[in-house]
């Protein structure tokens, strides 16, 4: 028998007989029930926690009971308002509901997705005004065909800015403006003849960028200290593509004696490396470690852009080249300018130029320090068993679980509405480090008031404390 306890919902008296597991026999249990009409269509069911005290479960497999439930169409759900019986006349056939295991068709309640900001920060009214002087005030030959360089007043921009807070040493005729990184990354394979490599830990899409253009992709180990160069000499690429700032996604930032060794490796070989500066500008624990490229500007491209500090709609980002790429760069993007708009860059020139970039840079840090400490203080609480990594940069964090959880979890959060990424789709295939489970969780998406429903659910996702022996 269970009670509504302090938190409501109806009185509910289950047996949990027959075979299969815990989740299975709940909901054998709640079919019976309801089929007979001992639980009328529109009855409020117990709260998780209330309904797992009762039975001497954990809430989470009362979570996932719900959650199938709600797909078998017995029961509705609906944010704030808790579980209900379904009204219908007849539930639907279980055998017609959507497979969980396929997470497009079911519905996205909270976006915990890593890579992405808070869409509702975008700064419009300073934005707006730096539009109103940048147009205001360009030439009339800024309105013609587009140098595919980009507008000078931008690349002059990002000289001064990079070198104040990223410590880059470039000048505005080795800087290119390109829609972003994947699109500087398509660009710099124009220039590559021979194997990359690249952290093992990483995006399939990155990775599958450098294979469509005929190169092959070598894993390099990561640990907490990023990338391990040490491994480097003996893979024989001819380039290197890393995210020192905050490796991707596992968090570390490359060791100082790390960026003296790849810059090493790539003058002893004549290699290149290719440095994503991934969170750079989003540190919180301490100062914004620099770029790698202003230890030796002649054998790094660095790609920057403005998706995770303004907007990943403005398809704006930038490359900081080697003299001596710059014009197969450019000769590879083509005679014009058809990638990135010319008053959107004339705007950031402006935005950047007068400060207006450090400030929403100050104020998201601010913002996302706060989400950063909530996320992790909730996780203290509800699971402690659950360790965080990852956290002193960037919009994301990563939950390490334990060993064979990874997709079980991911099963449970999207019966939950629950939209995360885990580990293991991060990892090269051709790795030999041994896989982790994990989820990578973004808290950058989610606007202000969302962010609780959305902690709540993850917590509820998260696989319970493995028993004492």
């Amino acid at each position: 028998m269970s009670s509504p306890g302090p938190e409501g919902g109806s009185d509910l008296h289950l047996e949990l007989t027959g075979g299969g597991g815990a989740r299975v026999r709940l909901m054998r249990a709640l079919r019976e029930a309801i089929h007979s009409g001992r639980l009328a269509p529109g009855t409020r069911l117990p709260p998780y926690r209330a309904l797992a005290l009762d039975l001497g479960i954990a809430r989470n497999t009362v979570a996932a009971a719900y959650s199938e439930l709600v797909e078998e169409g017995w029961l509705t759900s609906r944010q704030g308002s808790g579980t209900h019986v379904a009204h219908r006349a007849a539930p639907l056939d279980p055998s017609r509901r959507r497979s969980p295991e396929r997470p497009s068709r079911l519905r996205i309640i909270h976006d915990l997705m890593p890579s992405s900001p808070d869409a509702a920060a975008f700064p419009r009214p300073s934005w707006i005004a730096s539009a109103r002087r940048a147009l205001a005030g360009a030439p009339s030959e800024a309105f013609g065909v587009g140098d595919p360089r980009g507008r000078l007043e931008l690349r002059q921009a990002l000289v001064e800015y990079l070198a104040r807070t990223r410590g880059v040493r470039t000048k505005a005729d080795h800087i290119v403006i390109c829609s972003g990184f994947a699109h500087g990354l398509r660009l710099v394979c124009h220039v590559l003849r021979g194997p990359v490599a690249v952290e093992s830990y990483g995006l399939d899409f990155h990775r599958s960028i450098l294979t469509e253009a005929g190169l092959k992709t070598v894993p390099l180990a990561v640990d907490a200290h990023g990338a391990r160069i040490e491994d480097l000499p003996d893979t024989g690429p001819q380039a290197v593509l890393l995210t020192p700032a905050h490796q991707y996604p596992t968090g570390g930032a490359l060791h100082s004696r790390r960026r003296a060794a790849v810059i090493d490796w790539a003058r002893a070989t004549g290699g290149l490396l290719l440095e994503d500066d991934y969170d750079g500008e989003f540190r919180y624990d301490r100062e914004p470690v620099g770029a790698v490229q202003g230890l030796d500007p002649d054998r790094v491209v660095y790609f920057g852009s403005t998706s995770k500090s303004l907007s990943p709609a403005l398809r704006l980002g930038w490359m900081a080249l080697p003299g001596r790429l710059v014009d197969d760069i450019v000769a590879a993007k083509g005679s014009r300018e058809l990638w990135s708009g010319v008053t959107d860059q004339l705007t950031l020139a402006d935005f950047v130029a007068g400060g207006a970039y450090d400030r929403q840079l100050r104020r998201m840090r601010g913002i996302y320090r706060r989400r950063r400490g909530l996320l992790t203080a909730v996780l203290a609480e509800r699971a402690p068993h659950i360790t965080v990594s990852g956290i002193a940069a960037g919009l994301h964090a990563v939950l390490e679980l334990p060993p064979g959880t990874e997709r079980a979890t991911l099963r449970a959060a999207r019966r939950l509405g629950l939209a995360l990424d885990g580990l293991g789709s991060y990892l090269h295939p051709d790795s030999t480090m041994p896989p982790r489970d994990g989820l990578v969780i973004g808290y950058g998406t989610p606007p202000e008031h969302a962010i609780p429903a959305a902690l709540e659910a993850l917590c509820l996702a998260l696989p319970d404390p493995a028993p004492s022996l």
